[in-house]
């Protein structure tokens, strides 16, 4: 009864599409509840689903209790995680057409004539209050309650960039002159677009057709080293007045030696890119040639390989075992065996006591 609504009456018909627009254009908490019955059965076990999804995002400060995000001590998130759900949602492309639509007409249903929405985001929309409009913003979402504040994540592109911001906790501030308030969640939000915008850009911190370093390599009579080169080109999001240069770069090898046969194009190790504590980018290093093996040290390093092999160890150990276990064996027993002590009594020499008279 506290939260915001698009009137939908019990028993009235809307579609998914319909519902999405009453929750994302005016916030509208029967549509989360419909919504959430209609794909879960209720809304507890659709809550469940959402703690799950939401980790499976690797969020670790966010806890559902409600479908509506109406206030509870046990449902909380942070703006990272929030961060983390906008950027997943916005690889669909009818949420970010819902999101950024400035006013939406649900058609007449059964119970109820045509409607008119119109977006509780003042970045997009002046039907509302005016002073917050921002060239560029796209959608995405208010929210606010007692507890949280003025709540808003968005996003603005200028040009190829896309930025995401999450205002948390604003306030609603009176004005000087005693004519109204200011809402920070939106003034906040486009200071923060202005900044990024302002002082950071695009700048590519690898080439694919850099030769990062040589790689050394066995088992191979043609070369002793080759050399790998980024996957791709690279860029990365950096302050305008970072000199690229400045930037670390770490090579991590799959093995400190490659094998041959290496053929070009193969996997060799990763190089990552990062300036203090933050990582920027991660790509793969890749061999530039090919790289044939000698069968002879080929062949060699494959018994090596086996007689390094614990099983094999095993092995060989428990057959010199029976070996020796054979030899004492032979050694103790075969000779008696063969001659015995005293000869067989067939052949046992008889005394010669002379001629019988």
């Amino acid at each position: 009864p506290d939260g915001s609504t698009a009137g939908i009456k019990e028993g009235e018909q809307l579609t998914v599409e319909e519902l999405l627009y009453c929750m994302l254009v005016v916030s509208a908490n029967e549509a989360c509840s419909i919504l959430a019955e209609a794909v879960s059965g209720s809304v507890d076990a659709f809550v469940e689903q959402m703690n799950q999804r939401v980790q499976e995002l690797g969020c670790v400060n966010t806890h559902y209790v409600n479908d509506s995000g109406l206030h509870d001590p046990q449902h909380y998130s942070s703006a990272w995680d929030i961060y983390l759900i906008t950027r997943e949602a916005m690889k669909y492309d009818e949420f970010m057409t819902i999101v950024n639509s400035k006013s939406y007409t649900v058609p007449a249903t059964n119970l109820s004539e045509a409607r008119e929405l119109h977006s509780t985001n003042a970045l997009i929309s002046t039907w509302r209050m005016l002073g917050y409009y921002y060239s560029g913003a796209q959608g995405i979402k208010t929210g606010s309650t007692d507890a949280a504040g003025q709540c808003l994540v968005s996003s603005a592109v200028r040009g190829s960039r896309t930025l995401v911001s999450v205002v948390l906790g604003a306030e609603k501030v009176a004005k000087d002159n005693g004519s109204g308030y200011i809402v920070e969640s939106f003034t906040e939000t486009a200071r923060l677009f202005d900044w990024g915008f302002d002082n950071f850009a695009p700048r590519q911190v690898l080439d694919a057709n850099e030769l990062i370093q040589e790689v050394p390599v066995a088992l191979s009579k043609q070369v002793s080293t080759v050399a790998v080169h980024p996957a791709e080109d690279a860029n990365a999001m950096l302050p305008k007045d970072l000199d690229v240069a400045e930037l670390t770069r770490t090579v991590t090898l799959d093995s400190e030696t490659a094998l041959a046969p290496i053929t070009a194009g193969d996997r060799l190790g990763e190089i990552t890119v990062s300036y203090g504590d933050t990582e920027y980018v991660t790509v793969p290093l890749l061999a530039v040639a090919d790289v044939s093996a000698s069968r002879f040290l080929l062949a060699r390093h494959g018994i090596g390989e086996f007689f390094s092999r614990p099983s094999a160890r095993i092995a060989i150990l428990a057959l010199l075992v029976m070996v020796a276990a054979l030899v004492l064996w032979f050694r103790l027993y075969g000779r008696n065996r063969r001659y015995g002590k005293g000869g067989s009594s067939r052949y046992r020499h008889r005394a010669y006591h002379g001629r019988r008279h």
